[in-house]
């Protein structure tokens, strides 16, 4: 019980009637007008949350994004505006925000360095997402895989071998390593390397590859094509012969040609050489 004056105003000041019906009324409009706001936070910030992503969305479309960024930039926005909202709306309400957002914190370290692995690839999964160095579809070479991307998960990117089996490639490696896109430039060059035998006819053997150029339709003709002698190696002439084609007829240019040559250079009069060894034999008896 207080004892002096102060203690008695003090006392008084901080006395709550429970029992009076007035003081439970302040309570309940007080508190009713809270919710209500609180309410009125979270449903109107949700609508204008979801109405922010469909605008992005949409802004995205229309510069012709890659589908998997536009929706993964979508998802993000409207997450985070949606934690905002609910934030505020906890706000409203009395929550002491401080101590939450420093608990989502420490939340969010302990879980970050659990799971560093998993946010690394998370963030190569943005980074490839954003700056695209492949799209699903294209053909490419990483971490000792080679194949057809096709998918790019937000950890993991999925590619299917030439012999249908199905890789999965963590996107931290992906986006921290080195990568080979077979397929990102409308054309490429094919690289051959003829041989024929010493004493054949090299005039002739360009002949035969000019017309060969000539003849194939998926060879590009207002290309730098090239022909030329590239080595006299041990066994062979080598003749260097580049051509360029449109990257999706590649291998159709490569095995044509490899087949033409080893059919017409023998109708000709070339030889394909090879490799052969001399053995002498001196017999002393």
């Amino acid at each position: 019980m207080p004892k002096t004056t102060k203690d008695i105003e003090q006392y008084s000041s901080n006395y709550v009637d429970y029992a009076n019906l007035d003081f439970w009324i302040d309570k309940s409009v007080e508190w009713g007008t809270k919710l209500l706001i609180a309410a009125a936070i979270l449903v109107i910030g949700m609508m204008i949350a979801n109405k922010i992503a469909r605008i992005i969305q949409k802004a995205l479309n229309k510069k012709k994004f890659d589908k998997s960024l536009t929706t993964f930039l979508s998802s993000l926005v409207t997450v985070s505006l949606k934690i905002l909202v609910v934030i505020t709306a906890l706000g409203q309400l009395g929550v002491e925000m401080t101590s939450f957002i420093a608990l989502i914190g420490a939340a969010g370290l302990a879980i970050g360095m659990a799971f560093s692995g998993t946010l690394g690839n998370f963030a190569g999964g943005v980074m490839i997402l954003i700056f695209r160095p492949y799209k699903v579809g294209d053909y490419i070479s990483a971490q000792g895989e080679e194949g057809i991307v096709k998918d790019i998960q937000i950890f993991n990117t999925i590619i299917l071998t030439l012999d249908n089996k199905t890789i999965i490639v963590p996107n931290g490696a992906m986006a921290n390593g080195n990568m080979t896109n077979f397929t990102m430039q409308e054309k490429r060059r094919v690289d051959f390397t003829v041989g024929i035998a010493y004493g054949d006819d090299y005039e002739k053997a360009k002949s035969i590859l000019e017309k060969f150029i000539a003849e194939d339709d998926k060879i590009l003709q207002n290309e730098d094509n090239f022909i030329g002698l590239v080595e006299l190696a041990d066994s062979s002439v080598n003749i260097a012969l580049r051509v360029w084609c449109k990257t999706d007829d590649y291998w159709d240019v490569y095995f044509k040609m490899n087949e033409r040559i080893y059919k017409e250079f023998e109708q000709v009069g070339l030889n394909i050489p090879f490799p052969q060894l001399d053995v002498h034999i001196n017999n002393k008896n």
